[in-house]
Formats: C-alpha cells, structure tokens, sequence
C-alpha cells in the first residue's frame, strides 16, 4: 500500500535573495543549493502577458520551483487541498519556495511584469496535475 506524503502551504515560503548593491544597478546572484534548496535544472520566465492576466492553474508531482517576479508585480495563490495562502511577489530579491504537491495559480500580473521561475528538474508532462479534480484526487489517493 502506497502512503502518500501530503505537503502543506506552509511549506512554501519566501526566500531572501542576494542583493549586490551598486550605485549603477544592483544585481542578485543565485547559486543553486546555496541560496536556493533544490539543484536548479531548468529556468524559463514568462513575459508579455497582458495586465490583469494569470497563469499557472497546476501543480507538480514531485518539481520544486523558485519563482521571482524579475520585473513589475504578481499573486501566486496556493492551495493544498485544504488551505490556501497568497504571496504578492513586487521584488527581484525575493524568490517564492513552492514544494512538490501544491496547485498554484498566477494571477494579477502588472503590465509589463517577468515572473522568473527556477526548477529542480527539467521539463516532464507526466509531472504536472493540470486540473484541480484531479489534484484534489491526487492528495487523497497520491494516484
């Protein structure tokens, strides 16, 4: 019999990022398993989407990700099953900690916003729950 290990928004979390100030631009550098708890495999950002759009609407079986919001502002709403908790992201410096097993939902972005996404694994569809029926199936059964 399969035990499934349910994870839990409070799980997630807000990471502090490097900040390297200068007076002609600041930069954060980010070294895998230093500064973010995970090997980075993969990033990708997503960009152009217009004002007061959203993305996401899935979760993963087993991907940890750190998300930035590298330029302007967005909400990422989480949800466990049975609790919900929403991060607004507005800072380069700050990075968002989303463990396996947890739906997430993008949503309000700024016009103009990049939201930064560093992965543990590269991309696999078998890993996503793309609806939330099946995700709430999923925590029950972990099938």
């Amino acid at each position: 019999m399969m035990v499934q290990v349910q994870t839990s928004v409070h799980q997630c979390r807000l990471i502090d990022l490097p900040k390297v100030r200068n007076r002609s631009g600041n930069i954060t550098p980010v070294i895998g398993t230093e500064d973010v708890p995970f090997e980075i495999k993969r990033i990708y950002y997503l960009y152009d989407m217009p004002g007061g759009e959203s993305r996401g609407g899935h979760a993963h079986r087993d991907l940890h990700q750190l998300i930035v919001a590298a330029g302007g502002s967005f909400e990422v709403m989480l949800s466990d099953g049975k609790e919900s908790k929403k991060f607004y992201l507005n800072h380069p410096y700050y990075g968002l900690l989303i463990v396996p097993g947890i739906w997430r939902e993008l949503i309000n972005f700024s016009s103009g916003s990049i939201c930064l996404v560093l992965a543990s694994a590269t991309y696999s569809e078998t890993d996503y729950i793309r609806y939330y029926q099946d995700y709430l199936q999923y925590i029950r059964t972990g099938i």
